[in-house]
């Protein structure tokens, strides 16, 4: 009888970590190839791990509310049928799955010593800083000095990565501690008289929606943000929708939204315009090879998810249809695998769902840009004729790109977002 261990697989680039949610079966338990075993959760998505093998669940390791590492042994899986080759083959490829995420976790340690070489290795006083804490303290702005008067609980009253996030947490409060009074106190003067404040309702944030929230304040924290807007008349790409989308699901089987649109003309764009494609390491831009697009999806609790469409100049219009609906469909449902929320080199996102007319999105960092789309709406506009200028009832949409003024300037900016309104005001069947 054959044992197999379930790992924490690889999560996605950057994960090293999961919060084990909930056990979906329990010890003793006959499951079957690719049946889901365990709830987790990461920094950036839950999700299920299925069975890599049909057997039965003899042992769970790591319990619920516990965190592993990618590479831990979350369960044993007995099999009483021999391995096959393929299944041999499946768990040799996880394996080396996972030594590639520690090689990647011991690279990201070898920055930070390298971040942190040229900072001192001690305060003052003489208490050793290592690299880790001392890559947090440059960060975070922390002096020697505030270090030198840091309690360590390390051996030798070494300061340790738990006792430096201490320090900034306890830095936060006292500087909210500040705020607060000056805060209610303005509260105050602004409620009428009869006003009760104790009667508002507090509601904590959600784990997912404090790692969006953090999330965006480091984007803006990060990247100087400047938005740009442009008017597009689409009134040829809604009559040509209009007029074959009923024959689209006939042939395909899949609704045309005007999601898959939008991500072609992007995608298009981005192959012209591949500086706009680009990520920001340090002093150095990186180009990249491959146009990833993630169109921010509204989940029904209200909070948002970022599904990525790889490789999407290598699709035609059939294919990009398919990969937005499938995507948009598992992300409200809970559904999405972590690697199909990473990769990402740009972002769209419609505002145009709700009838906004535009915005001004924050950038999905590490990337450089993100396009706003807003609502279609049939407005009275000026069109050129060869009998001369008139006004007529034209289909009219706004689109916005926020872009990072560190490395896009505003003529590159202008110039791609013309581009996307190029493609879209002449789009028909023969460019799909």
């Amino acid at each position: 009888m054959a044992r197999m261990n379930l790992l924490l697989p690889a999560m996605g680039e950057g994960v090293i970590e999961a919060t084990i949610n909930k056990w979906l079966v329990t010890e003793g338990s006959i499951i079957k190839e690719d049946d889901p075993l365990v709830e987790v959760a990461t920094d950036k998505v839950d999700s299920e791990i299925p069975a890599p093998t049909a057997g039965t669940l003899v042992t769970i390791v790591v319990k619920e509310g516990s965190i592993a590492k990618v590479g831990d042994i979350l369960a044993i899986i007995e099999n009483e049928q021999v391995q096959t080759r393929e299944n041999t083959e499946k768990v040799e490829k996880e394996v080396e799955r996972v030594r590639e995420t520690i090689t990647s976790i011991k690279q990201e340690k070898n920055d930070i010593e390298v971040l942190s070489h040229d900072l001192k290795s001690r305060t003052p006083s003489g208490k050793f800083i290592s690299p880790l804490v001392r890559s947090i303290a440059s960060r975070e702005g922390i002096s020697y000095s505030d270090l030198d008067k840091t309690p360590g609980t390390g051996m030798d009253g070494r300061i340790t990565k738990e006792d430096i996030l201490k320090l900034i947490d306890n830095r936060k409060v006292e500087t909210e501690a500040v705020k607060a009074p000056v805060v209610l106190k303005t509260i105050k003067k602004d409620l009428p008289p009869d006003s009760n404040v104790n009667g508002d309702e507090v509601i904590p944030m959600d784990r997912v929606r404090r790692l969006i929230a953090d999330h965006m304040v480091m984007s803006k924290r990060t990247s100087p943000h400047v938005t740009s807007f442009i008017d597009a008349d689409v009134t040829r790409l809604m009559n040509w929708r209009n007029a074959n989308k009923e024959k689209f699901f006939a042939a395909e089987g899949q609704k045309l939204t005007l999601t898959p649109i939008f991500v072609d003309a992007v995608a298009r764009a981005l192959y012209e315009f591949p500086m706009v494609n680009i990520t920001v390491d340090g002093t150095n831009i990186i180009k990249k090879k491959n146009i990833n697009i993630g169109m921010a999806t509204a989940l029904p609790d209200g909070n948002l998810i970022v599904p990525v469409i790889k490789n999407a100049n290598e699709k035609n219009l059939t294919g990009l249809a398919k990969a937005v609906n499938d995507l948009a469909d598992r992300a409200r449902n809970n559904k999405l695998k972590p690697d199909e929320i990473t990769g990402g080199t740009f972002t769209i996102t419609n505002f145009g769902s709700y009838n906004n007319l535009a915005g001004t999105p924050i950038i999905n960092q590490p990337q450089a840009a993100i396009l706003g789309t807003g609502v279609v709406r049939k407005t009275p506009a000026v069109i050129e004729t060869p009998d001369g200028d008139m006004i007529a009832i034209r289909q009219i949409m706004i689109l916005s790109l926020s872009y990072d003024h560190r490395v896009i300037d505003g003529a590159l900016a202008g110039k791609f977002l013309h581009k996307v309104k190029e493609i879209l005001e002449n789009y028909s069947p023969d460019t799909a």
